[in-house]
């Protein structure tokens, strides 16, 4: 079933990890996709953009319209993630973080609104867990999230009448070359591969491909009655309750 076809897709942060399974399940439904990054993109016609400068936002989806002249899905993929406790981060490097994941996604959808407009257009911004919940560490990150998740009610409110959907995925542990990078810096990486599937009720942790999924619904017209919403992909992780063992 080819669900874009003749569409034009915008990812973000495209070029791999979650990104790159967005982009490839989009492609594979017959999009055209552009991927939007730090380089260049071998795979997808890429744009390279550095998004913690969001001023370069309305430079790429400008060169979306005039490739493609048109876009029907934004998907609010990139971001970056700096770990240091509160009082241990200088104010830039937090500023850079909310720049990136939450800015830039702000500026992007900006510049996007009068197209998606156009096309009764769909935008799927990728949150995260820690938008509810928070890992140590994780001041930056945890704070952009939360924000991003309030965008996509706040654009799923103001433009809805337009025919425009906002929604977000928020994914829990995704087996990610970043992740599994984090595995292997990990002070026991063994124990930490024995053991991050059973804090999951499904028992494993998750597939960019899963997300990737989920996103394609999200941005078809099957989902055409659903807004303003934080989707979780997590295996149950932010269900189950922890206990003392």
């Amino acid at each position: 079933m080819k669900r874009f076809t003749e569409m034009v897709v915008l990812v973000t942060g495209g070029r791999s990890g979650i990104g790159q399974s967005i982009a490839r399940r989009f492609a594979a439904e017959g999009a055209r996709v552009f991927t939007a990054q730090r380089g260049s993109d071998a795979e997808f016609e890429g744009i390279a953009a550095d998004f913690a400068q969001p001023a370069e936002a309305a430079a790429v989806i400008a060169k979306v319209i005039s490739r493609a002249g048109r876009l029907d899905v934004l998907v609010n993929n990139a971001g970056m993630m700096q770990e240091a406790l509160a009082e241990e981060m200088p104010i830039g490097d937090f500023a850079r973080t909310i720049a990136v994941n939450l800015i830039t996604p702000f500026a992007l959808t900006q510049a996007a609104l009068p197209h998606l407009r156009a096309t009764k257009g769909a935008i799927v911004n990728i949150g995260s867990i820690e938008g509810i919940g928070c890992n140590p560490r994780h001041a930056a990150y945890s704070a952009s999230k939360a924000g991003l998740h309030g965008l996509t009610r706040a654009i799923a409110v103001d433009h809805g009448h337009e025919g425009i959907r906002c929604n977000a995925v928020a994914p829990g542990w995704i087996d990610t070359d970043l992740n599994l990078e984090f595995i292997e810096k990990s002070v026991d990486p063994a124990f930490f591969r024995r053991n991050i599937g059973r804090i999951h009720p499904v028992g494993r942790t998750g597939k960019p491909e899963e997300v990737a999924g989920l996103v394609a619904w999200l941005a078809s017209h099957e989902a055409a009655f659903v807004t303003g919403q934080v989707w979780t992909v997590d295996g149950g992780r932010m269900t189950k309750l922890s206990l003392p063992v």
